[in-house]
């Protein structure tokens, strides 16, 4: 009897699991991108062992893509031939790929009950579908490939209800953005964060995928919402193999938090942490570029939205709007519903699927003294740029609306 998180470590671990103890856990995929995969493939060289299961390792290409310089078409390099050398079969190519964690959810690999890890700390994001998901080092990543087991110690759980609706022009993001702003960067330090409520229920998937996203922004180790229809619709047709979803059942939870969702503003999160948060409508702040896309609210749903609140509009003549579909497929039904006629005609700049700016490597860099709105999980120093240009986090819905104002705005929906 426990928490998700401690009911799914014990099936994993084959021991009961519980808050605070160490176990050993069956792993069921591993994922490294292109900047974290050199060094795990470095040291699982040095291992010396054949990779432990070949249909289980993914690799995806997403941070520079395509390659942007000398250094990066290597390290593209790198991983093209880790992948053929050791004949991994989940391995994305360009042309055929996205950010690293869309392509994880979209290609069936993420399903209730499943323990994944990735070198990358937003992989905390398949939380969203009922898995235990977590970023590893790429040291650990080089242990898994090779052995297809990784210990973790349990951690406690918070839980977090969240009733009532959100407003029409409020999204997960914004939910979220206001829980990161209560408890801070460290509040649930190596906690695993649970949601539930009437609010989550009627979330979409994108929603959830983007609050689970920013888990690790208050420091948790993983997020939960319980599975339901919408993550079996999801799944139909999409999820390699079987997946048996997993529910609290009498859990003891550390803390437990309550929110009215009808309460939740617009917010955003102002330079230079995602927890110094504050209602967009205070935050009258011109802007120089707005950036829409990345692993936090680059799907189909959160282009749609921004769409909405651009058409018929046009881009402030003072700002540049970026927009990045989060892979492949995203940019298809984007093409397919006429959606990137509608962020061309107003004006914005269309990428191709990557990573980009968000880590501050390409398509949309900022200069010193710039101002940003971005749908992106982290606004640090220099995170997208110079060390003294700024970003503010907001949902695709604020980033739009802020886009044809010239500053910071709510948008009308």
């Amino acid at each position: 009897m426990g928490t998700i998180v401690e009911e799914i470590l014990s099936r994993a671990s084959g021991a009961k699991a519980e808050a605070r103890h160490i176990v050993d856990a069956k792993i069921d995929y591993v994922m490294v991108n292109d900047i974290t995969g050199l060094p795990a493939f470095e040291v699982f060289d040095e291992i010396g062992r054949p990779v432990w299961d070949k249909e289980r390792v993914v690799l995806v290409p997403d941070h520079y893509v395509p390659a942007k310089d000398v250094k990066s078409a290597e390290q593209a390099k790198a991983m093209r031939e880790f992948a053929k050398r050791n004949g991994i079969k989940n391995y994305f190519e360009v042309g055929n790929n996205g950010v690293c964690h869309q392509v994880m959810m979209e290609q069936g690999f993420v399903a209730p009950g499943r323990v994944i890890v990735g070198a990358d700390s937003h992989t905390c994001s398949y939380g969203a579908l009922g898995a235990f998901s977590t970023g590893i080092g790429s040291t650990e990543a080089a242990v898994v490939f090779a052995s297809g087991r990784l210990w973790f110690k349990v951690p406690e759980t918070f839980n977090f209800k969240v009733d009532g609706l959100l407003k029409p022009n409020c999204m997960g993001k914004d939910l979220m953005l206001k829980i990161i702003g209560d408890v801070s960067v460290s509040g649930c330090l190596y906690k695993s964060m649970e949601f539930s409520g009437k609010a989550i229920d009627a979330l979409s998937l994108a929603d959830r995928f983007s609050m689970c996203n920013m888990v690790i922004e208050a420091g948790g180790k993983c997020g939960f919402m319980p599975p339901d229809r919408k993550v079996d619709e999801y799944l139909k047709g999409r999820v390699v193999g079987g997946y048996s979803k997993v529910y609290p059942t009498e859990p003891n939870y550390e803390k437990e938090r309550h929110y009215d969702a009808s309460e939740i503003v617009p917010m955003v999160s102002a330079p230079h942490s995602p927890d110094n948060v504050k209602p967009a409508a205070e935050v009258s702040v011109e802007i120089d570029q707005a950036y829409l896309g990345s692993c936090t609210n680059g799907r189909i749903e959160d282009l749609r939205i921004a769409a909405k609140v651009l058409k018929g509009k046009k881009v402030h003549s003072g700002v540049r709007l970026i927009v990045v579909p989060a892979s492949k497929s995203v940019y298809e039904q984007a093409l397919a519903e006429g959606l990137l006629k509608v962020f061309l005609d107003s004006g914005a700049f269309i990428s191709g699927w990557t990573c980009g700016a968000c880590l501050g490597g390409y398509m949309g860099v900022l200069a010193e003294g710039e101002v940003c709105v971005s749908s992106t999980n982290r606004n640090f120093i220099g995170r997208m740029g110079h060390p003294k240009s700024s970003v503010y986090l907001a949902s695709p819905a604020t980033v739009a609306a802020s886009a044809v104002a010239g500053r910071i705005s709510e948008a009308e929906l």
